[in-house]
């Protein structure tokens, strides 16, 4: 992970301090539903507005393709955000030019405004350098907060870092600090769990674990075809069969780094994939031809809970089974809660994000009990994969 400043070591006092967000949220009828990420975002621009700051907050929402689309406006997240922080927020209607300007200008410190949509311009997806022109006029220092973007080389991710003093926010740096510990310098053992229904869709994330942890969990569907490329029948069970030489050589890979692989030794199969399906316990090599595998059996589920207690590091990334289909998030939801409980007791490190993972971890009531819970999503699993970020490399430089 590289080196990077923070906004502790700027006076930010009376300076513009261009702040990149990502408050792309749900929104319904113009109302914004899910303010979660705004309630992330506020911390950094309360931070710098107490230290009279003129914070000036930049994001991206939806997928505009550099056209004005007025349902995508950020009007209603300015909105949304003057509620979080208990104080005004000006709105401009562009990102750039005088309009932008003039909004900026007219702050004083310790007051905050949001730009329009920086996808309302294409420039912003190209990183067009005069785009980021553009934006950097309206700054003195910009401070990158939205990890959940880092993966792109964007004008406002990556463009501007090269423009500007550059900082990362307290969402950013909490990230950083976070995935960190979890895999550039670890406290060993390190268990993974990598779970979802598809190994062609995590080759690189499983690639770059097997040399990184002690232990790689499994489960989801991956593990029917890590199952299957072992000669043992899964039934209908949802399987990437072309993908069994793919998985043979993974288990190569792992032993030949020491990385022990756990696959589930029993598991929960039913007739249809449905809610409350007529279900069975089975052991993994006896799964019926007309049955699928829709979760870790509660053997392979207590099993793992016993492992986790011999590590110091737990990576979560993707659900055991179908957790959004009762009873088929029981074992998800009992591994989840015992790497709670050893959080909780200061025994074990527990770092979780990507896709379902949230979801998953939110239905078995520990999302608050985790270590860090990154919402990021694709530069979460990038960085899992091993690769580089261009919004995070930018601040390093």
């Amino acid at each position: 992970m590289p080196a990077f400043k923070t906004i502790a070591d700027f006076d930010v006092a009376g300076k513009r301090v261009l702040v990149r967000s990502d408050l792309n949220v749900p929104m319904k009828d113009g109302r914004v539903t899910d303010a979660t990420r705004i309630e992330r975002s506020a911390e950094t621009i309360k931070a710098l507005a107490a230290k009279g700051a003129r914070v000036v907050v930049l994001s991206h929402f939806g997928r505009p393709k550099g056209e004005r689309v007025p349902e995508m406006s950020l009007k209603p997240v300015a909105e949304a955000l003057a509620a979080t922080l208990g104080q005004p927020v000006a709105f401009a209607d562009d990102c750039i030019g005088d309009t932008a300007k003039a909004v900026v200008e007219a702050l004083a410190p310790g007051q905050v405004a949001m730009l329009e949509n920086l996808r309302y311009h294409k420039q912003e997806e190209k990183n067009d350098v005069d785009f980021a022109k553009a934006l950097a006029v309206l700054g003195d220092i910009y401070v990158n907060d939205a990890f959940s973007a880092a993966h792109r080389a964007h004008a406002s991710t990556e463009g501007l870092a090269h423009l500007l003093p550059s900082a990362a926010g307290l969402l950013m740096q909490a990230e950083l600090e976070a995935l960190g510990k979890a895999l550039e310098k670890p406290e060993h053992p390190v268990v993974a769990i990598v779970g979802g229904a598809k190994v062609s869709t995590k080759l690189d994330l499983l690639g770059n674990l097997v040399s990184k942890v002690d232990v790689l969990v499994i489960g989801g569907g991956m593990a029917n075809t890590f199952l299957f490329a072992q000669g043992i029948e899964v039934g209908s069970s949802l399987s990437e069969k072309d993908m069994a030489d793919t998985a043979r050589e993974i288990l190569e890979k792992a032993k030949a780094a020491n990385c022990e692989i756990i696959l589930p030794s029993d598991v929960v199969v039913a007739g249809e994939f449905k809610e409350h399906a007529a279900n069975a316990v089975v052991a993994a090599n006896a799964v019926p031809a007309d049955k699928m595998i829709l979760d870790a059996g509660p053997a392979a589920a207590a099993a793992l809970a016993e492992k986790l207690t011999s590590c110091k590091t737990l990576v979560w990334n993707g659900p055991l089974g179908a957790f959004e289909l009762k009873p088929f998030d029981a074992a998800t939801n009992a591994v989840a809660q015992a790497a709670a409980r050893l959080t909780a007791e200061g025994k074990l490190l527990t770092v979780a994000g990507g896709g379902d993972t949230v979801g998953a971890l939110a239905n078995a009531g520990v999302a608050e009990q985790f270590s860090y819970i990154s919402t990021a999503g694709g530069a979460f699993l990038e960085w899992l994969e091993g690769k580089e970020l261009p919004g995070v490399v930018a601040l390093s430089k």
